[in-house]
This record gives C-alpha cells, structure tokens and sequence, in this order.
C-alpha cells in the first residue's frame, strides 16, 4: 500500500512537470534564432530521465558505416536558436511542426538522427497527455505517410508512424519533413522528462526508417550557407539563456581561440578518435592507443567503460557500490595476473590465459546463471588487468598495486551508473583531461560535478557514468553536455569533422 506521505509527494511530481515547462517566445536578431530557457534544481530522477536517450542511439545501429577522414574548414552566415536548459541535464529548445505551427519543445541531439513527437493518436501513455500532441487535421501542410516504426531504448521504446510537414526551427523553415508521430512512449523515463520530443542531428546512416533528416533538408533546401552547425550549452545556473545552437555557422562571442578539428571517422554518430585521459597529471592508460568517442548533445553526463570511469571516480573521491565478484577475482586471480603482465603476456590475452573469457570453447551444458557469471568473471578479470598494467608502467609495488586494485572494486559506479560524491571536497579535486586531436581539453570539478538537492539534502553526482556499449559498436565513449558545457563544438558536415574550443 502506497503511504500518504509517496502518494502526495508523487501527486505534487505530476503537477511540477505538467507547469514547469515555460516558454519565452522567440525573438531574432541578425539572423541569430532563439528559443527561450528555464531551469530548476536538479534531482537525481532527472539524471536518469536524461540517460533514457543516451541508452536510445545504441540499440538500432548498423555497424557497417563506411569510414571517412577530412580536412576542415569554416562557415560565416549564422541562424541561431536559443536552447533551454534543463538542471545541465537536458537542453531543449521550441520548434514548431504544421500550419499554422504547433509548438514542440525538443532535444537537439547529435547522437540521433530521426525526428519524433507525441501524435494526438496516442492515448494509451501516460506521458502522451502532460505533453502537447501534434494534430494532423489542424495543418494545412501536412502530408499523409502512414509507414510504422519503433525506436527501442534501454528501459523502453516508442511506437508510432511517419508523418510529413513544415518544421520550423526559429526562422527557418523546413518544408515537407518527415518525421515520427509518437503514438505509445512504453517508459516511465518519458514521464519524468521535461521535453516533448527530439530532434536528431547525426547522419542518415542511424536514420530509422531512413528518414532523411532536419539538417540535411536545411541543407538541400538552401536555407543555410555552410553545411556547419554549432553548439553552446551555458552551464551558468543563474543566466537566462541555457545556450545556442547555431545552424550555418559560428558565433565567435561563445568561444575564445581556434577550433581544434579532428576528423569523424566512422559516419553515423559524430563518431572521432580521442586519445589518452589524465585524471590530474596521471594517465589513466585507457586511451594510449586512442579510442572511439561521439560527440553527443542528446547525453547529459560523461559516459565511458566501467573500466576507466571507476579509476576516474576512485581518483576524484567518488562511490559507488562494493563489488563483492571484483573482490573475488583479485583475490584468487591477481597473482597470476600479476606474473602474466610481468611476463610480458599480451594484456588482452591475459583473461583468456586464466581460463575466464573463453566462451566461444565452453562445452557441455550450461545454466544461464553459469553463462551470466562467467561473463562477469571474464569483465572484471580484464578490468583488473588494465588496472595492474597501469600500475606497473610506474613501478609499483605488488602490494600497494593490489590495494589500489581492490580500492577501485569499491569505487565501482552503481547498476544505474551514477557515482556520488562529498560535495565538501570539490575544492580539492584534481582536473580531468582529454586528449582530442593532439591537444589536451581539461574539465575542472566545477564542470563534472552536479549538484541535487539544498541544504542537508545536498548531493554531488559524477559527471562520469559507466556504459558498457559492447563490441562491434563498442566499446565507445559518450562526450555529452558534461563535456559541450566547458567546449565549444562545431558539427561540420560538409568537411565530415568537429571542432572544439574553450567555451566563454
């Protein structure tokens, strides 16, 4: 039985997100378009509302995205629309959809590429009616498709159909765009969130249904001069304005500097190389030989392998939950480890060596609950060995290498990936750096920790969560708005590259 005390503080939930989403009318100023922004506390609830996109764009992608490498270059004409922020864990602006327009507020989010809203035929979601819904019969330009759909997340998925119609993105029009009509929102996330729908600005290539998408029809219909749109996403809690994207260009007042580019190598996400991470001046060793990251607005937090995000979060005080399994295999595995690595035996090979990642040899019968640990097993035994192996690049001793293994056990991000801190200790923190096209982009604690709650019910989160994308899409980092909060990026489209600088 629900207690009186839930049922009004779930009541009181409802009636928050039904009024919270205020709107400020667009206004333009050389050729800059801006949508309005307001904001609010953060609670941890809203962090997991955020993740149900980030767990969306890795369920339905092709992996045989051809690859591409470019040069860069630049844009001078400028249409900027004004985001909102939500709590730095959603960005959001308004658009408009029908004639006349029917206003929407959406996720811009590079890390998709369909657009999709709630459909007044759906009537089945709870999450349908505390959101506007598009009405077909009340646009003079709607353009009937019909074609079904699903997008599957991580904790749910929505169903619906394509429609056609005008999108207007501040002043800009686009005619006869095709898009989703959201008839069921299957999770509860959908309640939770502050946005209607969202709009996705990655390539055709992870297009659902293959729909072409916003950007692209900006672009052949000539209502921008560079195939180049950017970000700003301001993290200041007390402004106005939550940030910018700018659609055919920059706005230099919101960067100081160059621009460093790197190439997308792998079209679909804004998918590039980043090179090694630093938590204050240590390597963490993960990245040395590079690994594959996207840029991605749609994701609120910093989101890696559970590998290197608990050497992060151990390093800057973060907890999570004991890992009872991470213990074991140090303790019956770390010294033969430890005498493989010295050995010179290949890291990658090590698991294999010990017996606990070999499934493709396993014979005879076995329980799912056997199939399920011995992938556990064989996870934390190559999540121990990148652990020993950095250690042992500096000397270590075995016994303060091993206690520092099994101080990461415990610094292990919790299932839903969060990770906790004394916000007291924020001051102390060290910086974390990313190595992207060659230049270190650093991120004091001021940028990775969030804040929940006031007074004694304050809480500091992570900015860095644990998402194990798995192989051949994975493993993959996740640059969210964590990231895009203290840098700048430029989506250049034409040159199939971004860009990065400080954000002013």
């Amino acid at each position: 039985m629900v207690s009186c005390e839930t049922r009004n503080k779930l009541i009181h939930q409802v009636i928050c997100f039904c009024f919270l989403a205020i709107l400020l009318h667009p206004t333009t100023s050389s050729d800059l378009f801006r949508v309005g922004l307001k904001k609010r506390r953060l609670e941890l609830d809203d962090i997991r509302a955020s993740r149900v996109i980030r767990k969306l764009k890795h369920s339905q992608r092709p992996t045989n995205y051809p690859s591409f490498a470019t040069l860069g270059g630049d844009s001078s004409n400028q249409d900027q629309v004004i985001l909102k922020n939500y709590l730095d864990a959603q960005y959001y602006g308004v658009i408009g959809i029908g004639t006349p327009s029917q206003e929407f507020e959406v996720i811009f989010d590079t890390g998709s590429s369909n657009l999709w809203v709630p459909s007044s035929k759906c009537y089945l979601s709870l999450a349908c009616y505390l959101h506007p819904k598009y009405k077909s019969t009340k646009s003079k330009t709607y353009i009937k498709n019909g074609k079904t759909c699903t997008i599957t997340y991580g904790s749910g998925s929505i169903s619906g159909f394509f429609s056609e119609d005008n999108v207007k993105v501040g002043d800009l029009v686009v005619k006869n765009q095709e898009f989703i009509e959201a008839t069921r929102e299957g999770s509860l996330t959908f309640l939770l969130a502050k946005f209607d729908g969202l709009l996705g600005l990655g390539f055709q290539e992870i297009s659902v249904g293959n729909a072409v998408p916003v950007w692209y029809n900006m672009v052949d219909q000539g209502l921008v001069r560079e195939k180049v749109f950017s970000f700003w996403l301001n993290h200041d809690t007390e402004a106005e304005v939550g940030g910018e994207i700018v659609f055919g260009g920059v706005d230099p007042a919101h960067f100081k500097g160059k621009h460093t580019y790197v190439p997308v190598t792998r079209k679909g996400y804004w998918q590039f190389n980043m090179g090694d991470i630093f938590v204050g001046n240590n390597s963490t060793g993960f990245c040395e030989q590079s690994c594959d990251a996207i840029m991605d607005s749609g994701t609120s937090l910093l989101a890696g392998p559970t590998t290197v995000i608990a050497q992060i979060n151990h390093a800057i005080g973060a907890e999570g939950i004991v890992s009872a399994e991470c213990k074991d295999v140090v303790s019956q595995y770390g010294e033969m480890i430890w005498n493989l690595l010295v050995k010179k035996v290949l890291p990658r090979q090590v698991c294999k060596e010990l017996g606990l990642c070999v499934f493709g040899q396993e014979t005879g019968i076995k329980t799912v609950v056997d199939k399920e640990r011995s992938s556990v097993l064989c996870e934390v035994c190559e999540m121990a060995v990148v652990w020993v192996q950095t250690k042992l690049k500096v000397n270590e001793t075995k016994e303060k290498v091993f206690e520092y293994v099994n101080q990461l056990c415990e610094s292990l991000p919790s299932p839903a990936g969060e990770s906790i801190i004394n916000c007291n200790n924020i001051e102390n923190m060290p910086n974390v750096t990313f190595t992207i096209g060659g230049n270190p982009f650093s991120l004091t604690p001021q940028q990775y920790i969030l804040k929940t709650g006031v007074g004694n019910a304050e809480m500091c989160i992570s900015g860095f969560s644990a998402f194990d994308l798995p192989p051949p899409t994975g493993p993959l980092w996740i640059i969210g708005d964590v990231f895009m909060g203290a840098y700048h990026t430029v989506f250049d489209s034409g040159n199939l590259q971004i860009g990065i600088a400080e954000a002013t």
